[in-house]
This record gives structure tokens, sequence and C-alpha cells, in this order.
């Protein structure tokens, strides 16, 4: 799930897509250091919640672990693995099981209590005791993004070293280019444990009613992961725009230059971010 070699060979599990809280009541979140890939999408009341996917290392925990959406059917189907989660609306789990989502909720193996969280916030997730009880679910055999080989330069582009990627009124995700890799302002992970991409990659995404809404009355958006859309790939601190595209939910993504030839994304820890079309994107150049 990150492109590069390993030197045992391609991890022989089946990767593990966990929902992670993304508000200031989840700090400090624990276990992103290890992900893969990183999907962070928008949720009800201009929030994002993070789909964190793991597959070559597995961390000793993961938590605060929370419910999943039906935007969550397009990320995870290319996979081929399990979506893991606190739980689900009713509505939202029958989404999951029509769509062949293989969906591990609370109460199975590996799930705990954080005692010192707030009850919302502590849920704790074991991925390595998740996959003892996962049954027949496989390794995937399908790239999740179009990786540049070994030798394949990163493509060229404008300098960038801050982005800002802004997914609603009340929440934009900035990052910084440093050390060699791209850092999140403002993290909520715990020390030592943040996620440290090497490539960001922002794709511009139609959002929908997901038709229901939450506790509080505020309506569930669905980011739409089929078609396709403008996007932006920030790879060794440079800017290259181009589009995406997806014709099917379980398909995985494909993207192309403003000129129309494929585009590929440097091998590494990857950060999608879902941007919705009447968000924003910006970046600085030195």
């Amino acid at each position: 799930m990150t492109g590069l070699p390993t030197p045992a060979g391609p991890a022989e599990r089946p990767v593990l897509v966990v929902k992670v809280d993304n508000t200031a009541s989840a700090r400090p979140q624990v276990g992103l250091s290890a992900a893969d890939i990183v999907v962070e999408e928008l949720v009800e009341g201009g929030l994002t919640r993070l789909a964190v996917m793991y597959h070559s290392t597995l961390p000793d925990a993961v938590v605060p672990v929370r419910s999943i959406r039906t935007s969550d059917i397009g990320i995870v189907l290319p996979t081929g693995g399990a979506l893991v989660a606190s739980g689900g609306a009713q509505r939202v789990l029958r989404a999951m099981d029509e769509a062949g989502v293989t969906v591990v909720t609370e109460g199975s193996a590996g799930f705990s209590r954080d005692g010192g969280r707030p009850s919302l916030y502590s849920v704790t997730v074991d991925p390595e005791e998740v996959l003892t009880d996962l049954g027949d679910l496989e390794s995937p055999d399908v790239p999740y993004l179009p990786w540049a080989g070994p030798d394949e330069e990163p493509p060229a582009g404008e300098r960038a070293t801050t982005i800002r990627a802004q997914f609603s009124g009340g929440r934009t995700s900035v990052w910084n280019w440093t050390d060699g890799g791209w850092h999140l302002r403002d993290d909520l992970a715990a020390e030592n444990d943040e996620f440290v991409a090497d490539t960001l990659l922002v794709l511009r995404v139609g959002v929908r009613d997901a038709g229901y809404t939450d506790p509080a009355g505020n309506f569930v958006p669905e980011s739409v992961l089929e078609g396709s859309g403008d996007a932006v790939l920030f790879a060794g601190g440079s800017a290259v725009e181009g589009t995406w595209s997806k014709p099917s939910a379980e398909k995985p993504f494909a993207l192309a230059g403003v000129d129309g030839e494929p585009l590929a994304v440097p091998a590494g820890k990857t950060w999608i971010g879902l941007v919705p079309q009447d968000g924003d994107v910006s970046w600085t150049t030195p």
C-alpha cells in the first residue's frame, strides 16, 4: 500500500482501514505513524474523519476509533480489505453489506476501551488481534494508487512549501514541507506518532446528502468517489495539477496530468484529501 518494496516481500495479510476521529477531542491520536495511506474525508458539521490504512506495518493500538460513513465504500473497496470502526447507522451498515465491504465493529476480536478517555473517544483497536478473526480476506493484488517505478523521477511542477486544504468553513488542513516530508500543522497525534507524508494528493470531489442526519440534526455528507474531477499532487516539495478518475466504487484511482498523460504517485506514505468542490486548495511557493 506504499508502492515500496519490502525486504521480506509483500505483507501477506489483508489491508485494515480503521476509522479515526479527527477533532480536538481525539487528542492524542494513536497509531497513525504506522499507516501506509491516510484519507481525510468530510463528515457532518463541517468536520473531517480519517480512514487510516494499514498493510506494511501494524501498530500495537489505534485510538480513538469512530463510526463509518457511506463515503467509505469507495475508499475501502479497492483495497479488498476490511473496514474497522466503532459501529455505524443501520442504513450505512446495510449499504456496506450490499456493496460487499467487510465491516468489523466493536464487540469483535481486537476491540477494547481506554478508561482514561471520554466514552465517545475511548474505542481502541489492536490490528493484529483483528486480523486473527477476519477469515478469507487476502492481501491486495491491485495497486491502490498508480505508483511510480523505482527509477522514475517525481513529476516536475511549481514549488510548494505550505499546503492549505479547506474542507469546510470549520476545517482546513495545513501541511508544511520540512525535512523531506509533509508535516501537518496542529497535529493531533501523540508525540513521535505523527503521520509524516511523502506525498499529498488532493482530490476535488462532489458531495451529496447521504440521506440521514446525525443526532444533532446535521445532514450527513457523502463524498462521491465515482467519475472524475480535478486533482493536485504534491510530491518532493512541488505541486502538479491534473485530474482523477474512478469508473466505479471498487476500482482504484487513476491520475492524469493537464496534458492528459498518466500521472504517477511517488512510492511512499501518502495522505489523500477528499476536498469538496466548494472547498479550496492552495499552496505557497518559496
